[in-house]
């Protein structure tokens, strides 16, 4: 969406947002539109472009001319084959953190009205607001999902102990050993040989019966 209202309101031949991959990389995202020689010109631009400076400087960038460039070769030679001429990048970012960067191109020379590009940083800061709301909510579903199973695991171990503690007579401090070495011998997830006792797939007389004679449960 961002992508598409740059176009059709900053008077731009095209625009692509580009995104960060939260490992240290960049990676194009979307594209006003999906021609092949402006993907790969966006795709380009995780090499070099405006696009790079921008994401380091935390600044727009601006290249009101393109013939002229010098900083970035490959973006420059894709940007004019495709037959664009002026180009310019604003940072996606919110206080001191920075996402991606909001790429804007024309097709003549400075064809990138400043009110053009002031208003883009303008959408570019809205979109990032919704971006990084969108990664808080992901972020909380993924550690409630993961505290959640957690809690399930640690559940289904206790019900093992005590399924172990009353079949072998035993505190439940040694049933959780006994439950631990034996996963630990045979190669097993813990929360797996659980499981089991837990829900009678393992019955715990015949699994206390395959303990070695010397393991000594209730020293």
């Amino acid at each position: 969406m961002l992508a598409e209202k740059a176009h059709q309101h900053l008077n731009v031949a095209a625009a692509a947002v580009i995104l960060s991959d939260q490992r240290g990389g960049w990676r194009p995202t979307a594209a006003s539109h999906e021609s092949a020689e402006l993907i790969s010109l966006f795709t380009a631009q995780t090499r070099d472009g405006p696009c790079l400076d921008c994401v380091q400087s935390g600044t727009a960038i601006t290249s009101p001319d393109l013939h002229t460039e010098q900083r970035w070769p490959s973006f420059t030679r894709l940007a004019l084959q495709a037959g664009y001429q002026a180009a310019a990048a604003v940072p996606l970012r919110s206080r001191h953190q920075i996402i991606g960067s909001l790429t804007l191109l024309g097709t003549e020379p400075d064809g990138l009205e400043h009110a053009s590009i002031q208003l883009g940083q303008a959408l570019a800061d809205m979109a990032t607001i919704g971006l990084l709301q969108q990664r808080a909510s992901r972020r909380g579903d993924l550690l409630a999902g993961q505290l959640q199973a957690v809690l399930h695991h640690r559940v289904v171990i206790e019900q093992a102990k005590g399924v172990l503690a009353e079949a072998g007579n035993m505190a439940p401090e040694d049933a959780y050993r006994t439950l631990r070495d034996h996963a630990r011998q045979h190669g097993q997830h813990l929360s797996e040989l659980a499981r089991g006792l837990a829900t009678g797939t393992i019955r715990p007389h015949e699994f206390l019966a395959t303990r070695p004679a010397s393991d000594d449960t209730t020293r």
